[in-house]
């Protein structure tokens, strides 16, 4: 017999939890209500990372169990999918921002303003939240410069370190400032907060110019060759995630693994001491009661883009490709 629904109330609303005692993640022994507490006792962490952003969905309602697949563009069967679009009978207090993809379509995509919101996607399963580098005020121009570390298969989490602290060093040089976090796999990401200036392929091409960069301090380290078995260095700089329509994982989302690790925002002082397995579900809201949010200056000042387009200008760097 299914367990019946919680209200729980998030500042002036009351969000409907269903089937609270539904495992999702059993080898964990956590429920439905454990990953809404979850996001609850994250709560400022997740709306800043999330707040009027427009935010893919990734949807898993029947939770995380062994041979569990997600639908894809080539095949819509799946547990879990994922959901661009803002779902029919939201409630009206569920903020959207007004999107065009690349291909012309539009969408009305879900843009939190409050941590209700976020509570309300996680009864309907949503686990990862993936937003744009946008908010609703300005869809076309990013104010986040987003940094992809991407370990090719069999690389660890310790070879992708010190290449985080080569990109910390040349933000350093240039006046800028970058905020890590763990994705909840081998990877890290950095974010930049910029002025709200630039185009999509503007940022494409400040981050390609990064890579580039990188590339040379660390030849031993660092590749940005785009086609995947052309790659002789375990670590990508992958440019193309600042593509219109390409997204990260939110610091604080899950990652639908057994393990339930989420995506952990970092100071640079404990980057060398920790393991991307130190964040999960169960760890992080300790972890955010007694240290708070290492992001949580990450709006307070923003950067100007000028010195890695004249770095990429200087390379004779076009904006690549979309992929």
């Amino acid at each position: 017999m299914a367990t019946a629904a919680e209200a729980i109330q998030v500042g002036r609303r009351t969000v409907r939890v269903s089937s609270p005692d539904k495992p999702y993640f059993p080898e964990r022994g956590l429920t439905k209500l454990d990953v809404v507490r979850y996001f609850l006792a994250v709560g400022d962490g997740i709306l800043r990372a999330l707040r009027d952003r427009p935010t893919m969905l990734e949807r898993w309602p029947r939770g995380v169990f062994e041979g569990a697949t997600i639908a894809t563009r080539q095949d819509n069967r799946g547990d879990a999918f994922y959901q661009k679009r803002v779902p029919a009978g939201a409630p009206d207090w569920v903020g959207t921002a007004h999107i065009t993809f690349p291909s012309g379509r539009t969408a009305d995509e879900v843009a939190p303003g409050e941590l209700a919101v976020v509570i309300w996607a996680v009864n309907l399963g949503t686990l990862r939240f993936h937003p744009w580098p946008v908010t609703r005020a300005d869809v076309e121009r990013p104010d986040q410069l987003r940094i992809d570390l991407d370990p090719l298969p069999g690389v660890g989490f310790d070879q992708v370190v010190p290449v985080a602290h080569e990109v910390r060093a040349f933000l350093d040089e240039l006046g800028l400032t970058g905020y890590p976090k763990t994705t909840g796999g081998r990877g890290l990401h950095v974010y930049v907060p910029i002025e709200p200036r630039w185009s999509f392929g503007d940022c494409r091409r400040a981050v390609l110019a990064l890579g580039r960069e990188m590339q040379r301090r660390r030849p031993d380290l660092v590749t940005t060759t785009w086609w995947r078995e052309q790659r002789d260095r375990p670590v990508f700089v992958d440019y193309n995630q600042m593509a219109r329509d390409h997204t990260m994982t939110s610091a604080y989302s899950i990652r639908p693994t057994p393990a339930a690790l989420v995506s952990a925002p970092l100071d640079w002082t404990e980057l060398d001491d920790v393991r991307p397995e130190d964040f999960d579900v169960t760890t992080m809201p300790g972890r955010f009661a007694d240290r708070g949010d290492p992001h949580a200056g990450l709006d307070e000042r923003r950067f100007s883009l000028e010195p890695l387009l004249e770095l990429a200008d200087r390379e004779g760097l076009e904006s690549p490709p979309e992929r």
